[in-house]
């Protein structure tokens, strides 16, 4: 197989460690040196009969939420609001397709935001980051640093929604600045030229519906050119219910956020807590459904630990 890359010559690397024994493609005792493992590493798994814009348009990862989300599918979600890279690896290796990454609610420094999606490339899963801000640089550098997806809280009128829009999604759909020099682009290993295409297929914004306004508004909302997806906030939607004078209740507004996604052919979810909760929401046409995060788990493993010394 022949690959249009041209191979490094790492003399050092080789000298850095013993010749190892290659344990396949090889006649058995050929030797394996550290320098051929990086130079066969850098195109594995691009076929030879590839162009090379072909090839460097392959450099962007194709998110699994969306693809779960264009096969009818449920996304297996899950969140995290502390940084623990070893919860990346073990996420994608128990089969989940997306991390939720809370920074609404949890502060993480941008260097350890910049790790955890690091790993989650190395380890091939999403991360969707819920945004501290609104800022447009701010938002998108999440996505110029690896961030499959953005969910942005409380928005509650199309208007917003279409700002957001602008903000995250290249022309001609938004208004996204561009570098092309982040991990989403391959650190500008990628073809410029498609890279902007690519970005607007391969990442998404989802927008929460956590007060009756939004609900109200929801038609529109899910109307928007740009939004991928709308999720549910209960706790924040149910404490707004309970002190405002209205017919709706939690689940009216389920309804209507499900009837408004599939009219408009985008995805909803929501945070569930039991089996039972998820197979209700599926039921009701919910993909994005997060179930499962590190803060509940740690609770329950320290409650029941703590029991067994009763």
């Amino acid at each position: 197989m022949s690959f249009d890359c041209a191979p490094l010559d790492l003399p050092v690397l080789n000298q850095l460690s013993p010749p190892l024994q290659e344990s396949t493609g090889r006649a058995s005792g050929t030797q394996f040196q550290p320098a051929d493992f990086y130079n066969a590493s850098l195109c594995d798994g691009l076929p030879a009969h590839l162009s090379n814009r072909e090839k460097n348009d392959r450099t962007m990862r194709t998110s699994k939420t969306l693809s779960r989300i264009r096969n009818k599918e449920t996304v297996r979600m899950c969140a995290l609001g502390h940084f623990m890279p070893a919860y990346v690896r073990h996420a994608a290796h128990f089969g989940f397709d997306c991390i939720w990454l809370d920074l609404e609610h949890r502060l993480i420094s941008e260097r350890e935001v910049q790790s955890l999606l690091a790993f989650a490339h190395l380890a091939d899963i999403d991360i969707m980051v819920r945004s501290p801000t609104l800022e447009k640089t701010g938002l998108y550098r999440y996505l110029e640093d690896g961030a499959s997806g953005l969910m942005i809280p409380h928005v509650s009128t199309p208007e917003k929604a279409a700002m957001l829009v602008d903000a995250v999604k290249f022309p001609p759909i938004g208004n996204r600045g561009i570098d092309g020099a982040g991990l989403d682009s391959d650190f500008l290993i990628g073809d410029y030229e498609t890279f902007p295409d690519r970005a607007n297929r391969e990442t998404f914004l989802v927008v929460q519906i956590e007060t009756p306004e939004a609900v109200e508004n929801v038609d529109a909302i899910a109307a928007t050119p740009g939004v991928d997806a709308m999720f549910v906030g209960p706790g924040d939607l149910g404490l707004r219910l309970k002190h405002e004078q209205t017919d709706m209740t939690l689940e009216s507004a389920f309804e209507q956020v499900a009837a408004a996604a599939a009219k408009h052919g985008i995805a909803w979810g929501c945070p569930v807590g039991t089996k039972e909760d998820l197979q209700r929401r599926r039921s009701q046409g919910g993909q994005l459904l997060n179930h499962g995060g590190e803060f509940r788990a740690l609770m329950s493993m320290l409650e029941e630990c703590a029991g067994n010394f009763e």
